[in-house]
């Protein structure tokens, strides 16, 4: 016979409990699918209604097919974006972006507002050496703190020569959380840098989910099975 002092005895969850863990699991599956599904079409979308107004409306598809296709806008984008960048590449188009340019630095506002896009588009979508080459752990910021970093390229000129350091120079791109586009650009001896076997797509998951979402890769302290 139990007392009122006696331990409660182990209970299974009931249907309300159970139907909550249930729940908040299919939120979990369906988020991220319903949130990428609404993201790429709200991306579509929103070209569509920037694009077909410019489209003469002889060439417009729902002329024959009598319906409002989702995505033409974007189809005849990626069609302009192709042809201005092959029209771009040849000495004829180098000639007139040269001059558009041109035009644009006399414009004081205009000037600063595409000298910026620019910059941003080039940094963005060059397919250079710009990309970083590998993550990194470095001490930030102070001795015994970690933190993640993107080595970009071995410092050279003036910062190398100027440092006062024994041997090269790192430039590590510590960024933010949760927002890893932004950060600092730091310059650390070799010997300070330990880099890592992840890749920068993992380290890029494990700033930006704040320290929760980890590589999905062995321990390189635990022997191979």
């Amino acid at each position: 016979m139990n007392t009122p002092f006696d331990e409660e005895p182990h209970r299974r969850p009931g249907l309300l409990s159970r139907l909550r863990a249930s729940f908040l699991t299919g939120i979990v599956v369906i988020a991220p699918v319903w949130l990428t599904l609404w993201l790429i079409l709200s991306v579509v979308g929103w070209i569509d209604s920037a694009v077909l107004p410019l489209i003469p409306h002889q060439f417009r598809p729902e002329q024959y097919v009598g319906i409002n296709l989702r995505g033409v806008g974007v189809l005849f984008f990626l069609i302009f974006t192709v042809l201005v960048g092959w029209i771009a590449k040849g000495i004829l188009g180098r000639s007139l972006i040269h001059f558009a340019e041109s035009l644009v630095n006399r414009m004081p506002v205009v000037r600063s507002i595409y000298s910026g896009i620019k910059q941003i588009s080039e940094t963005v979508f060059a397919q250079t050496e710009r990309s970083f080459e590998k993550a990194c752990l470095v001490q930030y910021p102070r001795r015994g703190i970690w933190a993640i970093g993107f080595v970009s390229t071995e410092a050279k000129g003036e910062i190398n020569k100027r440092a006062e350091t024994g041997g090269g120079l790192l430039s590590v791109f510590i960024p933010t959380t949760p927002n890893p586009t932004s950060g600092f650009l730091l310059f650390f001896p070799e010997e300070d840098v330990i880099l890592l076997d992840m890749s920068i797509e993992d380290a890029a998951k494990l700033v930006i989910s704040a320290g929760l979402v980890y590589p999905n890769q062995k321990d390189p302290t635990q022997p191979p099975e």
